[in-house]
């Protein structure tokens, strides 16, 4: 049945329009926007919603999600990254979840995720296997949404990539560790075809992308290898780079160059790849994304929690390098709310220099949730902004709410102001999965009952991990501290927008 969206305010984020809010009717018609202009005809049989009162908006693409980490939203505060890998991503003690509860955390992500206007995430879940990844593709089949999903895979010892820990760490634990080897890169090679073949669908709502987990993570080969098979099949390529200082000295320290300068030496650094944080770059790095036309995910309220540092955001977008939003992991954010990263992505960044003709703008903010995450997921002829022929992913939201009183800059208001509770509808592919705040696809309260009732023996059994993995912290902390106090050797971003030192 067709939808029309009647007499709305529209912010399309499209070419013609960009973030300028205008009048305009947006008529659904299947999974896509059939049209965008005034007085459409209303076809036979369709959905009409007055939209008098009402902005519509494309729906945000998070372009970084780790849903994995559902278990652990609110657990975890005042370590870095490093440290709390640990405890988030241990080296020791896994246990296979029961499949349902893998299905159930990630619906529980997708049910906040469209209550607040997301409608395409890229969630890179990590160590899955083939049947976890089933519960996963399941769950956002199941929920509407638009998703892209990897199984991000190291296949180096947790402590190889790390600078200097191994010569601190007792043999013991070192023996610990080589109990469970990390797996080959023909292993996940024969995951990826496997995924691929089983959930990919290139031009459906469920797709898979190729994540090997970060430079220092994986071997040449893998890196490499996993390049090729992403050009093959034409995905994403989903990669964590320069998150932490800890990061900068590793590509020092193991490879005598930047991380980036390496990705692109060995060839894996293309048009589709999407560097997640890209926080310590250098000038050089980011000319070597700008030249290519890799994208960023900018994940600003994780990166404050972990004390990571801030992303050169301004840097970047003068450049012309692709940037998306993202909330990162449920336990480093602790929500999947796209309104507060935008809010956050842009009021960081506003700290960073007294030059306030460097700030980001809403409209910016805005574009990064949605054209530049689309981008960066390798979506941009599907999803993104309020264009005939693309998915029909909308955001309905109410103009009589508090957020929007009084009603002045439509986009200001939208960044700073909005949270989602303005939302009134949610589209996926044309169809309605949010009515008024509810979910329309799923039965939420049973589903957020169901998780709950997992969550005692899991904590139970985690406890132990934590206790097997606490005797590294010592060592990761010596390691950080090490690593805090390093000259760098080469120019990195000082936190002036407008200056890069020495260091």
């Amino acid at each position: 049945m067709p939808i029309l969206l009647r007499n709305a305010t529209v912010v399309a984020m499209d070419a013609a329009h960009g973030s300028q809010p205008f009048r305009a009717d947006v008529l659904v018609d299947g999974t896509t926007i059939d049209a965008v202009g005034p007085d459409l005809a209303v076809p036979d049989g369709a959905q009409v919603i007055d939209c008098t009162e009402r902005l519509v908006m494309p729906g945000m693409v998070n372009a970084h999600l780790h849903s994995v980490e559902t278990p652990f939203k609110g657990r975890y505060d005042g370590m870095p990254l490093e440290i709390w890998m640990l405890y988030c991503y241990p080296i020791l003690g896994l246990f296979d979840l029961p499949e349902r509860m893998v299905y159930l955390r990630t619906m529980v992500v997708a049910l906040e995720s469209l209550r607040n206007g997301v409608t395409c995430v890229l969630d890179d879940i990590a160590n899955q296997g083939i049947s976890g990844m089933a519960q996963v593709f399941a769950a956002y089949d199941d929920s509407g949404m638009r998703a892209s999903v990897s199984d991000n895979m190291r296949n180096r010892y947790f402590t190889e990539t790390l600078p200097f820990v191994r010569d601190m760490l007792p043999q013991e634990l070192l023996n610990e560790e080589a109990k469970s080897p990390p797996p080959t890169t023909e292993d996940y090679l024969e995951l990826c075809r496997e995924a691929i073949k089983r959930f990919h669908d290139p031009t459906g709502r469920l797709r898979y992308v190729i994540a090997p987990s970060a430079p220092q993570r994986c071997t040449t080969e893998l890196l490499t290898a996993s390049m090729e098979l992403a050009e093959q099949h034409d995905t994403s390529y989903h990669i964590h780079v320069l998150e932490t200082k800890v990061q900068a000295v590793t590509g020092q320290e193991h490879y005598q160059r930047t991380l980036v300068r390496y990705l692109h030496d060995i060839d894996a650094l293309h048009r589709r790849t999407t560097l997640a944080h890209g926080i310590w770059l250098t000038p050089g790095d980011i000319e070597l994304l700008a030249d290519v036309g890799a994208s960023v995910a900018h994940n600003p309220i994780s990166n404050q929690k972990l004390g990571a540092g801030i992303a050169p955001f301004r840097q970047l977008r003068d450049a012309g390098v692709n940037i998306g939003l993202g909330t990162d992991g449920i336990c480093s954010n602790d929500s999947a709310r796209m309104f507060d990263v935008m809010k956050a992505g842009s009021l960081l960044h506003h700290v960073t220099s007294p030059d306030h003709t460097t700030w980001p703008t809403a409209s910016e903010l805005l574009h990064a949730a949605t054209v530049g995450g689309a981008r960066s997921a390798n979506l941009e002829g599907t999803t993104g902004s309020i264009t005939p022929g693309l998915e029909a992913d909308l955001v309905v939201l109410d103009l009589r709410t508090v957020a929007f009183t009084p009603r002045n800059d439509l986009r200001n208001h939208l960044v700073y102001c909005e949270n989602g509770a303005s939302i009134d509808y949610v589209l996926v592919a044309g169809k309605i999965v949010v009515d008024h705040g509810q979910v329309t696809t799923v039965d939420e309260d049973a589903l957020l009952e169901e998780f709950r009732s997992y969550m005692p023996e899991f904590l139970r059994q985690w406890e132990l991990v934590e206790q097997l993995n606490r005797r590294f912290e010592p060592y990761v902390q010596a390691m950080h501290d090490t690593c805090s106090q390093r000259p760098l050797g080469f120019s990195r971003y000082s936190g002036d927008s407008r200056t890069w030192e020495r260091s």
